[in-house]
């Protein structure tokens, strides 16, 4: 079998069987790596006993204020040879459901608050044959059977592990990505890991995180920090003065912020009388970040290596480094690829540019490549000769270090979180008060950039933003609901009448 990410607690539990391996910093819920591996051990025989096998897709659909279930459940679900299928919490029903469908889950583990949005999506699933969630199961509904969380476990605790190999399907992540529809982007076992399993020398010391583990950002914190001898600390809202406290009672080594955070924190008047001097590593990314936010943390954290990184799920483990003795001289730059990630820019017409030219960034990550799960012609556009297609306009300089220039996709990151235009345009032509809408990136000092919506009315309507936005609340993630509204007579088109997103913020 190959080196799987379950070995890696095995390893864990067998050597530092009672160390806390994470701890939910606002609850004081933990976990040792002794609990963490037994309790995962009993609820993948479970699943086995109940008919999961190898290669069935198995959601993970818990709230952050349950990781707990999370981690217990991802592991689970891996030892029991089935591919984890991490679901956004903020998915509302309907796009839940039309994730759930195309992944083909057959079962599903949930919380008490998401159990809700998931039943109302299961109503249409007819390979969802079961939920298992802490939320109480007595009252008996239509559609999945329900399984209390505290009933889905197993007497035998001890190791078991469904033999895999490198080509299985370890987790689906779906992303909006920036191509309308959600896509599973497949994580193979073999190309699931950046760093490697191994036996570290335990330092007890915490990485603090704040990401939703269903995220990219997010599920890396389930076990690099255990892979650096860390303990995960876990905040499962982010908020100012909260991360702060966390800071100042469990004094981290590391942290993970994106930049949405990172400007939040800077602003608040802890930002200069918390003590910080526990933290030594910062990495920072999932979102554009501002240079002088970048200059800022460096220089309250002089004694920490403060990294601004650039990554996205179809890339898997390709990763940026830069040095610290680069930093002044590469500004704006998130590094160069680390072997044998190779990077790209190419034009139009995909021929090579030189350097201090920006076009689109191509990465190649041999024997790490990714696909769409069950969208052969999406991968086909996706990844050509090795090498993917980010849809991300950058330059390179001439020793190979990378300046991100903005996004050839449309696709609006909002706090870290990818929006697709085209998602909440069709929403907003639902409404049979709107005749045309065009949804664009609007500046947004804390955010990056938030989502602006630009609508032409039907002739007589009279509806206010207020309707709108409430509208698309019902039907879109929150973070997908436009807070700039703009009311036009018409849009701004070309002579062959696409709408010019470019001049929408100008209106």
């Amino acid at each position: 079998m190959p080196d799987l990410l379950t070995d890696q607690l095995r390893l864990m539990a067998e050597h530092h069987g009672d160390e806390v391996a994470f701890i939910d910093v606002s609850t004081g819920t933990d976990l040792t790596f002794g609990e963490w591996e037994t309790r995962s051990n009993r609820l993948a025989r479970w699943l086995i006993d109940r008919g999961v096998t190898k290669g069935d897709r198995v959601a993970v659909h818990v709230p952050p204020e349950e990781s707990h279930i999370f981690l217990i459940s991802y592991a689970a679900a891996h030892k029991a040879g089935a591919a984890a299928v991490p679901t956004s919490t903020r998915l509302v029903a309907r796009e839940l459901s039309f994730v759930l469908d195309h992944a083909g889950a057959s079962l599903a583990i949930t919380g008490t608050s998401t159990l809700p949005a998931l039943l109302e999506a299961s109503s249409d699933l007819t390979e969802l044959r079961m939920i298992v969630t802490s939320a109480p199961t007595g009252s008996e509904v239509d559609g999945p059977e329900l399984v209390a969380w505290d009933e889905a476990t197993d007497p035998d605790g001890s190791t078991v592990q469904v033999p895999l190999d490198r080509a299985d399907i370890a987790d689906i992540m779906y992303t909006s990505g920036t191509t309308g529809r959600p896509k599973g982007v497949v994580v193979q076992h073999g190309n699931i890991a950046l760093i490697p399993n191994g036996l570290p020398a335990w330092n007890g010391s915490g990485w603090l995180h704040a990401s939703p583990m269903f995220t990219f950002a997010g599920i890396a914190s389930v076990y690099n920090p255990m892979k650096l001898g860390m303990r995960l600390q876990y905040l499962p809202k982010f908020d100012v003065d909260a991360w702060f406290d966390a800071v100042e009672h469990h004094r981290p080594s590391a942290t993970f912020l994106v930049p949405a955070m990172a400007e939040l924190l800077i602003s608040s008047p802890r930002f200069g009388s918390t003590d910080l001097s526990s933290i030594t590593l910062c990495p920072l990314g999932s979102a554009p970040l501002a240079p002088t936010t970048f200059d800022t943390l460096r220089q309250r954290l002089p004694q920490a290596m403060v990294s601004n990184s650039w990554g996205m799920t179809e890339a898997g483990p390709a990763f940026c480094l830069m040095p610290p003795d680069q930093v002044d001289r590469r500004v704006g730059s998130v590094g160069r690829p680390v072997p044998p990630t190779e990077f790209r820019i190419v034009d139009g017409d995909d021929d090579v540019l030189p350097p201090r030219t920006v076009g689109e960034l191509l990465v190649r990550n041999p024997g790490r490549e990714r696909e769409y799960f069950r969208d052969p012609d999406a991968t086909a556009r996706t990844w050509q000769d090795g090498w993917l297609r980010t849809g991300d306009l950058a330059e390179l300089d001439e020793d190979g270090y990378v300046y991100l220039r903005g996004r050839a996709k449309d696709v609006i990151i909002r706090g870290g979180n990818n929006v697709h235009a085209s998602d909440v345009e069709s929403v907003l032509y639902e409404h049979p008060a709107v005749r045309e809408a065009a949804v664009a990136a609007v500046a947004h000092d804390v955010l990056g950039e938030d989502i602006g919506a630009w609508v032409v009315l039907t002739p007589g309507a009279t509806t206010a933003e207020e309707e709108l936005r409430s509208f698309c609340a019902e039907r879109l993630s929150d973070y997908k609901v436009p807070r700039r509204w703009t009311f036009l007579d018409e849009l701004p088109r070309n002579p062959t009448g696409k709408v010019v997103k470019r001049d929408l913020p100008q209106r």
